[in-house]
């Protein structure tokens, strides 16, 4: 791997260039882990992209299609990457040999923003700054695999884990879960809970039909700790790991995607604030004194295109004017209650307390919020209105989109989106469902549905790996996307089926 670095470092102009941009991004108070840039080719830089950042991961034929249409688009002229940068310590970062110079300095600059938000943002606490090792770790085990079990195998069945490697929780290291202990059935702990009282009292206090009840809720408690498991969980792929009916070399691979997805998790929690922190730190460093003035249209061009409004989300657009918006605020003292219960919008527009908090609150906001939680406390009907936001949304008993500039719908569809990452909320509530060793699964809706040909190939995929049916309970909606039933899914190894719960 070092050789690999060796061979495209940077050429003197670059490195000098790099060392004075790590001394100003230092002094504007970035902090982050030592930064590796590596100089590559545009087709050394789309087969990395392909693998994720990483140079080198296990063998499968989808990095190979990704390579191929990432080289294509690039040779066609439809689309060309920059940079590529990855969380590891120290970070790596990928510069075309291409790029311009004031397209390196940039790069080099966003690239520290980048690596700022890596090291200090908390949703990245937990990942694992050496797992461009373990990629490569990974990437040798598979090969061992394939030379002893073949290679088509190995192929087919890392197909069925990258099918469901979504199936993960991504907050289990973040949020700790409490859930009652299961009680020791041979111990004689099972008193019925009851109301404290005077003896002369008891007998009016803990009625026969309270403590009819009370017995009866401890059955029902009882009874449901036996399931299994016996919580809900949202991490499938740890189950599976520990109980599915698999061979060792089976568990390996599983382990492997579920590593792997479990590290790509914080990045799809926090694409707009990550790319919108680089964009932020990069256009306020090209527009002091890291651009000369020969830069400055080149830059701008460049600026347009990155931030430039389309029909999707732009996280670069959205996440730029979002840390613009909190710092001018926190300047002007524009929260808080006394911000809050203003009612008068001329008083509003030229509301300024001279506080000077923004640069402090940004700094503060890029540690502590993930892109759900960014949506959810910043953004304002004043923001949306000026960034010129909208949701389409269907109109009642037709199939027609229309447009709404609403704040609450808007709100509501970036929220909707960016929930769990961006992927549907899937529990597991019993692998031993009726007794028979079969998993139910149920879908929380939170107004996202599921997309029924994908979630049959899911259902269908699991099975490979349990070997018995799988159910999945969600919701069916009309054409308005209200509620209609409750259904539930189910493939049993030869047929999907679809039933109403009542």
């Amino acid at each position: 791997m070092k050789d690999i670095f060796q061979q495209h470092s940077l050429t003197p102009e670059l490195t000098k260039l790099s060392r004075e941009i790590f001394d100003m991004s230092k002094e504007y108070g970035l902090d982050y882990f030592p930064i590796k840039f590596v100089l590559v080719s545009p087709k050394e830089l789309n087969g990395i992209a392909a693998y994720t950042g990483f140079p080198v991961r296990l063998n499968h034929w989808t990095f190979g299609m990704e390579y191929e249409d990432l080289h294509k688009r690039y040779q066609y002229g439809v689309s060309k990457i920059y940079e590529l940068v990855i969380n590891t310590n120290p970070v790596i970062a990928y510069l075309l040999n291409t790029n311009a110079l004031v397209d390196q300095k940039l790069v080099m600059i966003h690239v520290c923003g980048h690596a700022d938000f890596f090291k200090h943002n908390q949703w990245f606490g937990k990942t694992d700054r050496l797992m461009i090792d373990q990629m490569a770790n990974n990437s040798s085990r598979v090969k061992r695999l394939a030379q002893k079990w073949g290679e088509q195998r190995i192929e087919d069945f890392i197909d069925i884990c990258l099918s469901i490697g979504n199936l993960i929780d991504p907050y289990q290291d973040h949020i700790k879960r409490y859930y009652p202990k299961s009680e020791n059935e041979d111990e004689p702990n099972h008193a019925i809970s009851r109301l404290k009282s005077n003896d002369y009292m008891d007998s009016y206090i803990n009625t026969k039909e309270f403590l009819n009840q009370q017995k009866k809720k401890q059955e029902v408690e009882r009874e449901a700790r036996k399931k299994f498991p016996e919580q809900p969980d949202r991490d499938i792929l740890g189950f599976l790991v520990e109980h599915a009916p698999m061979e060792q070399w089976q568990k390996d691979i599983l382990g492997m995607i579920r590593e792997e997805e479990y590290y790509f998790a914080p990045q799809r929690m926090t694409k707009i604030m990550n790319e919108g922190w680089a964009t932020y730190i990069h256009s306020k460093f090209m527009t002091g004194h890291l651009a000369e003035d020969s830069d400055i249209i080149d830059y701008c061009d460049s600026q347009s295109r990155a931030i430039a409004a389309g029909q999707g989300l732009n996280p670069y657009r959205l996440g730029l004017g979002l840390y613009r918006n909190i710092e001018e605020r926190w300047n002007r003292g524009q929260f808080g209650p006394e911000w809050d219960q203003c009612q008068d919008m001329v008083e509003k527009k030229t509301w300024d307390k001279k506080l000077g908090l923004g640069k402090e609150k940004i700094f503060q906001v890029r540690k502590t919020h993930n892109d759900l939680t960014f949506i959810d406390d910043f953004l304002t009907p004043e923001f949306c209105v000026e960034e010129g936001l909208f949701a389409f949304q269907k109109t009642p008993g037709t199939n027609q989109d229309t447009i709404s500039n609403d704040f609450r719908k808007i709100k509501n569809r970036l929220l909707v989106m960016l929930a769990n990452g961006g992927s549907p909320v899937i529990q597991i509530e019993n692998a031993n469902y009726e007794n028979r060793g079969e998993i139910y699964l149920r879908h929380e809706y939170a107004e996202r549905e599921l997309d029924m040909s994908k979630a049959q190939d899911t259902l269908k995929n699991l099975f490979k790996i349990w070997t018995r049916p799988i159910h999945l309970q969600t919701i069916e909606t009309d054409d308005d996307g209200k509620k209609v039933a409750d259904i539930l899914l189910t493939f049993n190894g030869k047929e999907h089926s679809k039933a109403t719960i009542k």
